[in-house]
Parts: structure tokens; sequence; C-alpha cells
């Protein structure tokens, strides 16, 4: 299909960059802050620096000091060899990657005496952005030329392969650790293509215990004050030519072009502060009634689901040590999630985002009268969201409680496979299944699985899932286990969980060594699987359908938004690229009566300890340092030592692990959580309420000197005094 664009998209793209937020708000595209005149701003904020020092595509700057860790968070190198500040939360997969029941990271935690102890992480890679390239135009002229229409050219398939044939182009191509993506943003408006040098040999280094690192857990999780020492570190390796290479015992520490010195000269309310990061996702531009279906679709599906298996992991993990590992980074993603969810129901309700939507629309009804382009979107997406409202919410609930709740299942593409082999009597499709099927038994029963704790967590959530949908909403296993099974979830359970061919080692065994068609067909794990995903491609596919035309909406009305400037779109949400966001150090009135400092101190520690709650236990070292406020170098003038400090930073998920960076460049702490009262944020972001949490870089380096004897890690640092 041939479309021709309008004058007015380009006139809405060049609306979209030139405009300024409000001070404290905004995820800065980089590439775009001398257009934006972003950079004036930020000198008035207190920026000491050129826009040439924050990002230079032509020389290093501070941008490749900060890159991707792992899959969702970010971190920054601070020494010339390749070390890594993360936090604690984002290493935790790695740092329970490394844990057993005789080496219990962490609870006790890790710190690498030298460089021959520094722990290898299969899996783990670091990702700095070599190249950011505007393709706008390109993708607009294939548009126009009717190579592709307007709604797949912002999917993943289109722009996957022009990242390839972009890349094939380049003078990147066969180069080590390349990789590429194309990205919409502003709703499709605009797009661009990255190049990221990815690096494969990530060690380990260094990891407070978890009384350090997760200091008050769940219940201080989103809140403030905080006391979370939530840093951990790593070390990235090359080739002897500082290239990316997988492991090898001949790779050395990269010698970086950039990292980040450390400042200890400390804070003060209004000092400048900006973060360098790669927010994961925003919704900034919805309207109020897909605001109300975040709310009661997607966040009230993971606030019941997660809860139901949450408590029972909780339940396991206190009563054993192998299963507390085990569970340990599962419940800590879950439970992170599962608890924002409430929050951010919690916030836009006390926040009325609702009502400021509401404005904001009626604003934009004005503006559009006239222009047939925009008059009638915002009612357009209303019926839409209206229609397609009940399946995405059968859509989460199937999918929390069958995808994310329950681990266990069968692979039964595998077992039709066997079938047909045996029916065909095709031997080589049997064997080549048989071996599938053994990949998939230990794919299930991996190190962090425990075939009783995801039964236990099958009974609660089964029911829990009935409860919450319709009869004629679930998949069909429900009426299998009111048929067969008289109700009774218990039993249908357990015969799922005994009598599986996937069940155990035994079950599995008895199958290879006489596969035959009745035992696939009487198998409970495949039935349950066929029928749980079958749901799934059916909801899939109806709200796909249910959904249609709503791309064009959003871009039509965001261009809208862009054109009246009201309220300003002049950042695009956020899609896990990176990001600057500039403010201020800064305390906050929650609500009436309530003042809360910009910082807190290792006193609050002591205040909060609990030895019979393991989420707010302090090592008795670490209590001793404090009693004796045996802080070194790093305390404050007044001899306190600082912990954790607020600042007026525009983050969500993905900036975890971010540099704070003071006007001079210099690092003064690790971004690492939002504040309970401002959890709408990622829908609407309030100045008065929005804080970033951040971890104080002198707590960090107490840590690390004080408690962990690492003074060699200090010696790679420059800091300054």
């Amino acid at each position: 299909m041939k479309i021709t664009l309008k004058k007015s998209l380009l006139a809405a793209i060049a609306a979209l960059t030139v405009c300024s937020a409000r001070a404290d708000e905004g995820m800065w595209l980089l590439q775009l802050m001398k257009q934006q005149n972003s950079i004036d701003m930020m000198k008035k904020q207190g920026l000491k620096l050129e826009a040439d020092d924050l990002y230079n595509p032509n020389g290093v700057s501070l941008k490749d000091a900060v890159g991707i860790f792992g899959g969702g968070c970010t971190g920054e190198i601070i020494s010339p060899e390749g070390l890594i500040l993360t936090n604690h939360h984002c290493g935790y997969g790695a740092i329970q990657q490394h844990s057993s029941v005789e080496h219990d990271y962490l609870t006790d935690g890790f710190w690498a005496m030298n460089r021959s102890e520094e722990l290898p992480t299969p899996g783990l890679k670091f990702r700095f952005v070599h190249r950011i390239v505007d393709i706008t135009d390109l993708v607009n002229s294939k548009i126009q030329s009717g190579e592709i229409d307007e709604v797949n050219a912002m999917g993943y398939a289109f722009l996957g392969k022009l990242a390839k044939e972009e890349l094939g182009k380049s003078d990147l191509k066969g180069k080590p650790g390349i990789e590429v993506r194309a990205l919409p943003f502003y709703a499709g408006n605009k797009y661009y293509l990255f190049y990221y040098k990815v690096y494969s040999d990530v060690r380990m280094v260094a990891a407070p215990p978890s009384s350090v690192g997760k200091f008050g857990g769940e219940t201080d999780n989103w809140m403030w004050p905080r006391h979370t020492g939530d840093f951990s570190m790593f070390r990235i390796y090359a080739d002897k030519n500082g290239e990316p290479a997988e492991y090898s015992a001949d790779n050395v520490p990269l010698k970086t072009p950039k990292y980040l010195p450390i400042s200890i000269k400390g804070l003060n309310e209004g000092d400048y502060a900006m973060i360098m990061g790669f927010p994961g996702s925003t919704e900034r531009y919805l309207t109020q009634s897909e605001v109300k279906q975040r709310m009661t679709a997607v966040n009230q599906a993971m606030i019941d689901m997660r809860g139901v298996r949450l408590e029972v992991l909780r339940k396991y993990m206190d009563a054993s040590d192998k299963t507390r590992i085990q569970y340990a980074s599962k419940f800590a993603g879950s439970s992170n999630y599962w608890k924002n969810s409430i929050g951010m129901n919690k916030a836009i309700i006390d926040n009325d985002v609702l009502g400021t939507k509401a404005e904001i629309e009626k604003r934009y009804a004005a503006f559009a009268q006239g222009k047939p382009e925009y008059e009638g979107v915002v009612g357009k997406i209303d019926a839409i969201i209206e229609r397609s409202t009940p399946t995405l919410r059968q859509l989460y609930y199937v999918n929390e409680a069958l995808r994310g709740a329950i681990e266990f299942g069968s692979t039964y593409m595998i077992m039709d496979n066997i079938k047909q082999a045996l029916q065909e009597k095709n031997d080589s499709l049997l064997q080549a299944s048989k071996k599938q099927l053994e990949a998939a038994f230990a794919d299930i029963h991996n190190k962090d699985y425990d075939h009783e704790v995801d039964r236990a967590v099958a009974k609660a959530i089964l029911p829990a899932l009935a409860k919450a949908l319709n009869a004629d909403e679930l998949p069909t296993f429900y009426q299998t286990i009111d048929s067969d099974f008289k109700g009774d979830y218990d039993a249908y359970v357990d015969n799922l969980y005994d009598n599986s061919i996937l069940s155990s080692r035994q079950n599995l065994d008895k199958f290879l060594k006489k596969p035959t068609v009745k035992a696939i067909e009487k198998d409970p794990a495949t039935a349950y699987s066929r029928s749980k995903n079958e749901k799934m491609k059916a909801l899939s596919k109806q709200y796909m359908e249910l959904e249609s035309g709503l791309e064009l909406l959003h871009k039509a009305y965001i261009r809208g938004l862009g054109e009246m400037k009201q309220p300003v779109p002049s950042y695009p949400d956020a899609n896990f690229t990176m990001r600057l966001t500039y403010g201020n150090v800064k305390s906050y009135n929650p609500r009436d009566a309530v003042h809360y400092n910009f910082y807190t101190t290792t006193d609050g520690i002591l205040e909060k300890e609990n030895p019979e709650d393991r989420e707010f236990n302090v090592p008795a070292r670490l209590k001793e340092l404090i009693q004796k406020k045996d802080f070194g170098r790093y305390a404050m003038q007044d001899g306190t030592m600082p912990v954790c400090f607020l600042t007026t930073n525009d983050i969500t998920g993905g900036n975890s692990g971010s540099p704070v960076i003071n006007g001079e460049g210099e690092l003064i702490g690790t971004a690492f959580d939002g504040n309970w009262e401002s959890l709408s944020g990622d829908i609407n972001f309030d100045n008065k309420l929005q804080r970033c949490i951040a971890l104080d870089i002198r707590y960090v380096l107490f840590i690390l000197d004080k408690l962990g004897g690492c003074g060699h890690l200090l010696k790679e640092m420059t800091i300054v005094e």
C-alpha cells in the first residue's frame, strides 16, 4: 500500500525536537541535545561541561563510560581497567549463579582479592553504545515507495531486517562484538539505528552481603528513607587487542577509553545531578482510557497472580537455605514489579493522574478542531480500548498465572514429533526428538528449579486464576479438573506433577526406553501445556485484531501533541535506549506535615536493625564500624556516614545501576530506585513528588574498603576529595 506522508508530519517532527519540558522531567536523547538546546538548560541547573563532553559522535565522551549491564540494567566504568559499578539487584542473578550452600555469596558477600579470583560469569554481557544514526528519512522513503506500510514499519521484523542491511553497508561489518538495532521513537514519527559493541567476558569482582546490598528487602523496596547498599562490581575482559572475545584465560582487563572519576567532596541540597542510562519503558502519552486499562487489566493481574506465587515462595525459602538460593533471583524479580503495580495504582489515584489526562485531552480536542488528521483521534483510541480491555485482562491473568508463576509443563511440539515418528516409523525423527526431549527435561529440572516448590505454586495459582476469571474464559484443562477430578485442584496438580513424562528422571527414562502413542496421549503435562498455549495464542490473536489501528492513532496523537506543545513531548517514551536526565539533589514533602531530608545515614541502619527479620539484619562487622564511627575519609564533615540520597532526576526501570554525575562530570552515586509516592511516574511525571533514590558513592567506597578489604580496587579509581 502506497502512503503519501503529509507535510505536517515533517513539521511535527521539527516541533518534537525543539521544545523544552520542565527542567527535571525528560529522558533526553543524547544525539538531540544540541538541536533541543537542552545543554543550555543543564548549564543553568549547574552543569560545568560542554555538550561534546557528554556525547560526541566523533570522539570520546561520558557516554563511553556507560553501558547496558546484562539484559535490563545500566552499568558505568569507574577505572581504566574496565571495572564496572552497577546495582546489587542488577548483579543478583550473577551472584546467585555463583552461589551454593557451601559458597553462599548471597548471604556472605564476595570480594575478589586479586584478578585471579574474579569469577567468569557465562551469559553476562556488557554493551557500549558505539554509534547512533538517524534513519527517519530512510524509513519514510520506504513507506512512501510502498515497500512497507506505516504500521509494519514500526515492527521488529522490518526494523530487524533493515538493521542487518545497514550493518552490511557500514564500516563495522565483520567487526567483533558488533550488534545493531533499529527502533521507532515518538510512536513512529522518528527512527534511529543503534550500533553496540558487546563484551561477553564479564567477571564478578565484588558484592556485599545481601544484608547490605538488599538491606530492607521487600519492605523498603520503592520506599524512602532508604539504607540499602545496592551495589556490585564486575570487570570487562577482552582479547590482547582490546576487542570483544568469549572467555579465555588469556583475556585481559579492558583498557577503557573513558571512565568516571569519583567525587567524595560531598553533596548539598540543590546540587546539580545528571543520570545517563537505559530507561526501559514509559507510557507518558497514554489517554485517560489507556491509563484505566493499565490499572485494571495489567497491574491488577500482576498484583493478584504474583501475590499468590510470592506467598508460596516466601514460605519455602524461609524453610530452606537451598531453596532460598535457588529462588532468590526469581523472587526478587517477581516481587519488584508486584509491589510496583500496587504502588502505581495507588499513585495514579492519589496524584489524580486520570484528571491530568482528562485536562490534556480537553485541550487536545480544542486544538484538533478543524484538523482532520487529529480531530476525533482520542475518541477512536477510547473505542479501541473499551472493546479490547476484557481480552487484554484475560491475557494478562492467564500469562501471569500459567507462564509467570508455574514453571513445569511439557514441550508438546516435541511430543507431537515423537508421535508422528512412531506412527510413520520414522527412526531418524524419533531419535532426534528423543534428544530434544532429554534437553527439555534438563531445561525444566535445572539447578534453580524445585519440583515440589513448583507443585505448591500450581496448587495455589490454579484456583486463584479460576476465581479471577469467568469459567468460559479459562483454558480447557479446567474442564478436565471438573470432569476427571471433581473440581479437586490438588488432585489434578498431583497427577500432573507425579505422572507426567517429564515429572521425573524415572518417568522420562521409562518413556524413552519404550515410547508409545498411547503414553503421549495420556500424558497430563502434554495436555495441560497444549491447553495453556492454545488459550494464550487465541487471546493474543483476538487482542491484536481488537487493537488494530491503535498504532497509527498513537502516531497521530503524539504528532498532534508536538504541534500544540501541551504537554511538551520533546522527549520520546523510554525504550531501553541511552538517555540523559538532569535535575538536582532535593528533599520532598510527601504529605501534610511530613518532610523527608535528601539523604540518609548509617544511623538509620541501626535504627531499623531487627535480628529476627532477615530483611533488617546488620552484619556484626558493619555494626561495629558504625558504632565506632570508623568511616575513614568517606564521612561527612560532621562525622556521620551517608548512605543514600534523593534527586529530581527522571528515571524508570532499566536505569538501575545508572551513574549519578555532578556538574563536573564526576560520579557521586548510582541510581537504584524511585519513591513510593510517585510510582505513577511512568505514566505522568510529577515535579513535586518524583524522586530518584541513589546510593551515595561514599558508602560504596566505605563498604569496599572497611567491610570488604578491597583497597586494591580503590587504587584503580580516580578519587576526587
